[in-house]
């Protein structure tokens, strides 16, 4: 798969600038041999998702300025990792996802039918 292109095939769309995401903090959901999170879904935070992926041990809330990381609030796009949106989508809190900002490579944890479920423009 190329990494350049989303889950629709098309080319692969900005996901946040503010806050800042992606594992290249570049904002976009792309990864790399180096990422193991494969942080490829551009998702829309939620106060259900935000609770849920704290109580799994990532904690997406609390500012953390060491890490220039301003603490997410419901409404914020964030690049998640595949597995932990799936896991979300499995306990029945996945947040909305952005496919034209999900990188292709989502797609060897998430089905396509599944993303599109909760798909989201905004």
């Amino acid at each position: 798969m190329n990494s350049t292109n989303n889950v629709l095939g098309e080319s692969l769309e900005l996901c946040s600038c503010k806050p800042k995401t992606g594992y290249f903090r570049d904002g976009y959901c792309r990864t790399a041999g180096i990422d193991m999170g494969k942080h490829t879904i551009c998702a829309v935070m939620t106060e259900d998702f935000l609770t849920f992926t704290e109580t799994c041990g990532n904690d997406l809330s609390t500012p953390r300025p060491e890490f220039d990381f301003p603490g997410l609030k419901p409404g914020d796009r964030w690049c998640l990792c595949a597995l932990r949106w799936k896991e979300a989508w499995l306990a029945g809190c996945a947040p909305l996802v952005v496919l034209e900002s999900c990188e292709e490579s989502a797609l060897e944890s998430v089905p396509l039918e599944v993303l599109k479920m909760y798909a989201t423009t905004s």
